[in-house]
């Protein structure tokens, strides 16, 4: 089958950093690039497919061995920096113990799935023979802490679309511990589309969607000459604008509307029957010089406005629970 792609659904527009200006108007994506139709009768469009849906079952088979423990209320927003490459190399580990997903025919024995943070894409399905390596297809791997302060990965995607083969994937897989502050790192539903895609539908974005505070503004990107799949260290594949004072270009959860969809799922996400977006907005308030005693009270005070709209008995555990995450993440 050949592998037809939807484009993302039209939503508002919210940039509001560097040289963009937050509006709330739906963009025009009449001329956007969509996902490529695959050639059927390559086989690394079925395999894509499978590798595919193998990323989407990470959530049941990712596992990450020792939890985590004593990190301060301050320093959780880190945590990315801290066990990010942890997370991408056990995404690695997983990919390759559900091979019966994506090679149930064993077409591609002796091919594995290797990371290089050093290469773009950073994780190859390669094999290695007599010295050559032959590359089935990449995946650009990202890791995102759901509880980053920022509430968005900050993924930087500045590589030119002809370095992407047509079967490579971007992948950003949101990770959190499972007792938010604490515990086994786990993963949720990962964010996959075609490494290509994204690389043409960030240029769209960046030359013709955003709004620019200045009518002069340049939106020319440079793109390096020759540029060609699965690069060495040595080979220019960055994809450059002109002008960039925001330092915004690549951010390709600002390239809206692409990862708004998979944004605002990953917020409602709950741990511990608290929604990703209510922690990050607790987290924030510590990591604030806010003494746990002026957190608990500022968030009482906001359930509290909306008490009407929780069942009292919630409510009272609620403001309970409050009460004691103030008294765990004190110093």
């Amino acid at each position: 089958m050949s592998a037809a792609f939807e484009a993302p659904s039209v939503g508002p527009v919210d940039v509001s950093l560097g040289e963009d200006v937050a509006v709330d108007v739906a963009p025009d994506l009449s001329g956007a690039p969509t996902e490529p139709v695959l050639d059927s009768d390559d086989p690394r469009t079925s395999l894509q497919t499978r590798v595919r849906a193998a990323l989407l079952a990470l959530p049941g088979e990712f596992e990450f061995g020792n939890p985590i423990s004593g990190v301060a209320a301050t320093d959780l927003f880190n945590l990315n920096t801290l066990l990010g490459a942890g997370i991408e190399v056990e995404v690695v580990r997983t990919l390759n113990k559900l091979r019966s997903m994506w090679d149930p025919e064993e077409e591609w024995l002796g091919y594995r799935f290797e990371r290089s943070s050093q290469s773009f894409p950073d994780v190859r399905l390669v094999r290695r023979d007599q010295g050559t390596d032959e590359i089935a297809l990449g995946i650009e791997l990202k890791g995102w802490w759901l509880l980053s302060k920022e509430g968005e990965p900050s993924l930087r995607f500045q590589v030119t679309p002809e370095a992407c083969a047509p079967h490579d994937l971007v992948c950003v897989v949101p990770w959190h511990l499972s007792d938010a502050v604490a515990g086994i790192p786990q993963v949720i539903e990962p964010w996959v589309k075609s490494a290509r895609y994204a690389a043409e539908f960030r240029d769209y974005h960046w030359e013709h969607v955003r709004n620019v505070r200045v009518a002069s503004t340049d939106t020319t990107i440079d793109h390096p000459a020759g540029a060609t799949p699965y690069p060495s260290k040595a080979d220019l594949v960055v994809a450059k604008p002109r002008q960039d004072s925001g330092n915004n270009f690549g951010r390709l959860p600002r390239s809206h509307p692409l990862m708004d969809d998979f944004l605002a799922r990953s917020k409602e996400h709950e741990v511990l029957g608290i929604a990703v977006g209510s922690w990050i907005t607790f987290l924030r308030r510590h990591s604030d010089n806010a003494t746990p005693t002026e957190v608990t009270d500022f968030l009482q005070r906001q359930l509290k406005s909306h008490v009407k709209k929780v069942a009292p008995g919630t409510a009272e555990e609620l403001l309970a629970l409050m009460a004691r995450m103030g008294e765990l993440l004190a110093p």
